[in-house]
């Protein structure tokens, strides 16, 4: 199955050349182009079932394009398959450049993530909603998002947002507040939260939740 339906162009890092993001945005502007708040990078995750290792894990995590303006952001989009033709189990991955998708990296690792679960036929447009949040930068405490993961499962799909810091719960209750807005969720829905250090300490990402909302 091909993430990608179509070939787009990926620059590596000696590609380009190092600025900081008011420089980006000021080149991107002066171009006619739309510069978002921040750079971002679409992951995609194929799991081997019954393989749980932690090095098995980070070599799967492939690479599938970065943007940082509106129009870059619509190329990729709509060149990325549907997550109703990806196969069980795989996760799509939407990260803030230079945050790897890891329970481990510096960004993530005092973090946690809230969690929804959906039935296949509605994850796509909840997925789809939440994408556009987070480009948009319509979260709140945006500056304490890293990124968000839709997982495709076989029964069901998983979405979930990781922050940075799992201990700033005034943080972490505004986050919740904020995607049930966005993605106009019904009641019926119950969101979950969980620190990454206790996914590190349970080898799971979505069992043993400690914070319902």
């Amino acid at each position: 199955m091909e993430i990608v339906e179509k070939e787009v162009e990926v620059k590596t890092p000696s590609e380009e050349t190092i600025e900081s993001e008011e420089e980006r945005q000021s080149r991107e502007t002066k171009a006619g182009l739309h510069p978002l708040k921040n750079k971002f990078v679409f992951w995609y995750t194929r799991r081997t079932p019954g393989v749980r290792t932690q090095t098995s894990y980070e070599d799967n995590i492939k690479k599938i394009v970065e943007f940082s303006t509106v129009e870059g952001f619509w190329v990729c989009y709509c060149h990325l398959a549907r997550p109703s033709s990806l196969p069980s189990p795989t996760d799509l991955h939407l990260f803030k450049e230079g945050i790897r998708p890891l329970w481990e990296d510096s960004a993530n690792c005092n973090g946690g993530k809230w969690i929804i679960r959906f039935k296949k036929v509605v994850s796509g447009r909840f997925w789809e909603d939440l994408v556009l949040a987070l480009v948009g930068d319509q979260l709140d405490y945006g500056d304490n998002v890293c990124g968000a993961v839709l997982s495709i499962r076989f029964n069901e799909d998983i979405l979930s947002v990781w922050n940075r810091d799992a201990s700033d719960h005034q943080a972490v209750m505004a986050l919740r507040d904020s995607i049930k807005r966005h993605l106009k969720l019904p009641q019926s829905y119950i969101m979950e939260y969980k620190a990454h250090d206790a996914s590190l300490r349970d080898h799971s990402s979505y069992r043993n939740t400690w914070l319902r909302g």
